[in-house]
C-alpha cells in the first residue's frame, strides 16, 4: 500500500511516518513525505496512493489548493489543527481526521476506519467540506498591540497593510503607525477577511482599499504600488504562485 504524507512540519511528518512504519493494521510498501501545496500538486499529477495524510494548513498555501489543480482519487485522513466545529464537519461528511496533537492510538483507530470506509470514499465530499470550513471560519476583525503603557484594538478598517521581518511582525495604520503584533503571516491570513486583504508575498499582506497601482513588469513580475510609505525601499513584488489568485481576488 502506498502512502502520502502532505505536512509542512519535519517532526510532525517524521512522527507520523515511524508510527506508519511500525503499525501492523494495514501493509505499507511506500511512504511519500510532500511539504508543500506545490509538490503535492506535482505529485498528484503523475502519482497515484492508496491513502494520504494531509494537513490542512500547508506554508505555500491550504489543502484546498490542492485540489483546485489536480485530482486526488486517494481517501485522505486530514491532520488538523482547527476547532470544534470543523471538526464537526468532518464527521459529518464521514472523513476521518487528527486533532494536532495526537497520539499513536487516535492515528491508529483512524487506519482501522480508513479499512472500513475505503471502499465507498467519495473525494468530492472532501472539497465540500473544505469549502464549508474556510466559508464559516471565523473572521478576526480586530488586533490587540501593546504601545508603550497602554493596550490599543485595531480594528481591520484602519490596517493599510502586515509587514514581516525576520520574526517580527508589524501592523501599518492608515494613522502612519506602526505596531508590533504577536503573531506571524502564516497563522494570521487565515484569520483576515478574504475580501479585505491578500497576502501578495512572504513579507506583505495588502488591504484592498489601499492599493493604489499594479504595474505588470512581465507575465511573471507584478509591481503593486500602495497609497501610504512602506517600512523600506524595497518595491511590492507580487510572488509568482499568487498571481492568478491575486487577479481572481482582485475580480471578485
Amino acid at each position: 500500500m502506498k502512502i502520502a504524507i502532505i505536512e509542512d512540519e519535519h517532526l510532525a511528518s517524521s512522527y507520523l511516518k515511524s508510527i506508519l512504519e511500525q503499525q501492523d493494521i494495514i501493509p505499507v510498501s511506500s511512504i511519500t513525505v510532500l511539504k508543500s501545496v506545490k509538490d503535492a500538486v506535482a505529485f498528484f499529477k503523475e502519482n497515484t496512493v492508496d491513502l494520504s495524510f494531509m494537513d490542512i494548513h500547508l506554508g505555500d498555501g491550504k489543502s484546498l489548493d490542492i485540489f483546485e489543480e489536480t485530482p486526488v482519487s486517494s481517501p485522505i485522513i486530514f491532520i488538523t489543527a482547527y476547532d470544534s466545529y470543523a471538526v464537526k464537519v468532518f464527521k459529518h461528511f464521514t472523513i476521518d481526521y487528527l486533532l494536532k496533537p495526537y497520539e499513536e492510538e487516535e492515528l491508529l483507530e483512524a487506519l482501522i476506519k480508513y479499512k472500513n470506509i475505503r471502499e465507498t470514499f467519495n473525494p468530492n465530499l472532501i472539497v465540500e467540506s473544505l469549502v464549508e470550513i474556510e466559508n464559516k471560519n471565523e473572521v478576526q476583525h480586530h488586533f490587540l498591540v501593546s504601545h508603550r503603557d497602554k493596550l490599543i484594538s485595531i480594528n481591520d478598517s484602519a490596517i493599510t497593510y502586515f509587514f514581516a521581518t525576520g520574526k517580527h511582525l508589524f501592523i501599518h495604520t492608515d494613522s502612519g503607525s506602526s505596531y508590533l503584533y504577536n503573531s506571524n503571516l502564516k497563522d494570521l491570513v487565515s484569520k483576515l477577511s478574504s475580501n479585505l486583504f491578500f497576502k501578495v508575498n512572504r513579507k506583505y499582506i495588502l488591504s484592498r482599499k489601499h492599493i493604489q497601482q499594479i504595474i505588470k513588469h512581465s507575465s511573471q513580475k507584478i509591481e503593486i504600488l500602495i497609497n501610504v510609505d512602506l517600512p523600506d525601499s524595497e518595491p511590492i513584488i507580487l510572488s509568482k504562485k499568487e498571481i492568478n489568485n491575486f487577479k481572481n481576488w482582485l475580480d471578485s
